[in-house]
């Protein structure tokens, strides 16, 4: 089976002087694709690559995808501005000290705005270029990872949807051998009722009420949804061994089951029958919920 689940969760790390990184990548269910990057600052230009490398591996699903970045070697520079501070002491030695004030200490006269300059040395192009496309490499080991785990998913969940579809097979199969919807029980039926009314009122006409009771055992048969109820089966397995992405073609099977169940559950005019409809409509209540997990 080729079936994915839409859940999943990897996690990558890399390395490249004076860079190491970590991607995190987690996906779970949506109707769509959405993709959601989380990139650190001076990586944007890795953004479009990234989503395109995302959009070929997954069909569908959120995927949130982040990249958290750190420096190994510091590039903070430390400067004095000298030409102030040889300002500031010459402006203060004019300056008579009077009663408790002392003279300016050289670490005040550094803690006065401008004098110390703290700044951060920006990496050229080449160095984030480089680091960039290693990043997007390990992107790809992150969805390596990502994708085996939505297959290992996927095939579990295979095997849950074909248990209910074999059981939704034996109950159409069970349905479908009811005794209760043979000809000759149908006919008892119609017969004792007609009885019932006659009985009741002489004032109505056998020959109507025979008419009625063929237009309602008419109406009444449900072969057409038993037909349609195991096409639908033959379909739903071979979604579930289909080679690309069947979630929502599976959620749509799943609708029209339920819409041909509950026509049968409607339609039945038999205790058993009906049970059996109950029944059939939990199995494919249990498919719909799986099927929500596929891709």
């Amino acid at each position: 089976m080729t079936l994915k689940s839409m859940t999943g969760f990897a996690r990558t790390t890399g390395s490249l002087s004076p860079y190491r990184w970590a991607w995190e990548v987690k996906a779970v269910n949506a109707k769509g694709l959405d993709l959601r990057l989380r990139l650190p600052t001076g990586f944007d230009m890795i953004e479009t690559d990234a989503r395109a490398r995302l959009a070929r591996r997954l069909g569908r699903g959120t995927c949130y995808a982040t990249l958290t970045l750190h420096r190994e070697t510091s590039t903070t520079q430390v400067r004095i501005n000298e030409t102030l501070l040889r300002t500031l002491v010459a402006s203060l030695a004019a300056v008579p000290v009077e009663g408790n004030i002392g003279p300016a200490s050289l670490d005040g006269l550094l803690a006065v705005r401008g004098v110390v300059e703290v700044t951060d040395t920006a990496d050229d192009e080449a160095t984030l270029a480089a680091v960039g496309a290693a990043a997007l490499a390990s992107l790809e080991q992150a969805l390596d990872e990502l994708v085996a785990t939505r297959i290992t998913e996927g095939a579990a969940l295979g095997e849950v949807l074909d248990a209910r579809l074999g059981a939704m097979q034996r109950l159409t199969d069970a349905a479908e051998a009811t005794p209760g919807r043979k000809v000759d029980a149908v006919r008892a039926r119609l017969q004792q009722s007609i009885d019932a009314l006659i009985g009741a009122s002489q004032a109505l006409d056998p020959a109507r009420l025979h008419q009625e009771a063929l237009l309602i055992a008419a109406k009444a048969d449900i072969r057409e949804e038993l037909d349609r109820l195991k096409t639908h089966i033959v379909s739903g397995r071979d979604l579930v061994l289909a080679q690309q992405p069947v979630g929502r073609r599976l959620d749509f099977l799943a609708q029209e089951l339920g819409r041909e169940a509950n026509t049968l559950c409607a339609k039945s005019n038999d205790p058993v029958l009906t049970g059996i409809g109950m029944e059939l409509r939990v199995e494919i209540e249990q498919f719909r919920e799986q099927v929500q997990n596929i891709e």
